[in-house]
């Protein structure tokens, strides 16, 4: 399936869902409106911030002659809502989506525009994401995160040397046409909706690219707290994506919950066996080691220093994702066909 983009510069809309990131947000729009493509417009939805973000949007806009900058409301708050609100405003030819926690390089959009133009079979085109923390546990929740042992085989978040066909991207660069044809983000999913949006387009028959060229970085949490909590949204509503598309699921977002329920049955088993609380204390052990091995190997590559909380930062990881999942599919049962 081919979509030819002509020679002559198509015009790209950004869209920014933004919500209380007054932290970020001149970063991640500073670098937005320092983009070396000339035809572009920007489309900023606020979930009704509470903070500075709106004012220092405002700031922002005004020293931007080049680039119109638009901030409208998203009453919905979420995600998924501000890029539906946003798309159905964006003029653009090709549209991609840009986060307030993330800062995007000089080039983005025209590397994002030659992949598009260069790869006709693509719908979609991304890079590979640089996670960056603040301060010490930032910094080692960063390292943890580009790791396949903390988020599986995420290729954008693992792979930074090479071109390949991917099963998602992080803050991509979409055909307009593609969009339209798809319909809107599902806003039942307060999180994971790329995931969701990204494999109905591959049942259509779309395919999504990753080049090492489209470069950005993305500012993870910067406390265990907020990890957990991010990561444990994570799980729940990837339950809603399972249960509307089952295939879309890959064996390594299983092995968290399958882990948490073995060591939650697991120990209620243990109180009526003396073998089965060895079979549950070498459960514990098997991970433990493999904890401390995947967490002196990423210490090794990415600061000695950092291990003395890894191990921690990896069980919050797999923890959150797997009670969350086991929760979600507790909480949405009653939702099978919900977004069918």
């Amino acid at each position: 399936m081919t979509h030819k983009i002509g020679d002559v510069q198509p015009f790209v809309s950004v869209i920014m869902p933004v919500r209380h990131e007054e932290a970020f947000i001149q970063r991640s729009l500073g670098s937005v409106l320092a983009q070396d493509y000339p035809l572009m417009e920007v489309i900023i939805a606020d979930g009704m911030s509470e903070d500075n973000t709106r004012t220092l949007v405002q700031m922002l806009s005004a020293t931007s002659h080049d680039i119109p900058v638009s901030l409208i409301d998203n009453p919905g708050k979420t995600r998924p809502c501000a890029l539906n609100l946003g798309i159905r405003q964006a003029r653009g030819e090709i549209i991609t989506f840009v986060d307030g926690h993330c800062e995007i390089a000089p080039d983005y959009i025209s590397q994002c525009v030659k992949h598009l133009q260069a790869h006709e079979e693509a719908a979609v085109v991304g890079g590979p994401i640089k996670t960056i923390g603040t301060g010490f546990v930032g910094e080692a929740i960063a390292l943890a995160l580009s790791t396949p042992f903390g988020v599986g085989g995420a290729a954008f978040r693992t792979v930074q040397d090479r071109i390949m066909f991917v099963d998602t991207v992080a803050f991509g660069a979409y055909r307009r046409e593609v969009l339209d044809r798809a319909g809107p983000f599902r806003e039942e999913l307060s999180v994971t909706e790329d995931d969701e949006y990204n494999y109905r387009l591959r049942a259509m028959g779309y395919k999504i690219l990753m080049s090492p060229h489209i470069c950005s970085h993305y500012y993870s949490r910067s406390s265990l707290v907020k990890l957990w909590k991010q990561y444990f949204r994570y799980g729940l509503y990837k339950v809603l994506v399972f249960r509307a598309h089952p295939g879309q699921m890959r064996l390594r977002q299983f092995v968290p919950p399958l882990f948490v329920l073995a060591l939650l049955l697991g120990g209620l088993l243990a109180l009526l066996s003396p073998w089965l609380l060895r079979l549950w204390l070498l459960l514990i052990g098997v991970y433990l080691a493999v904890n401390l091995a995947a967490s002196g190997y990423s210490g090794r590559r990415g600061g000695w220093k950092y291990v003395v909380i890894l191990p921690l930062i990896y069980t919050i990881l797999h923890l959150a994702y797997g009670l969350g999942f086991l929760l979600g599919l507790i909480r949405f049962g009653r939702f099978t066909d919900r977004f069918r």
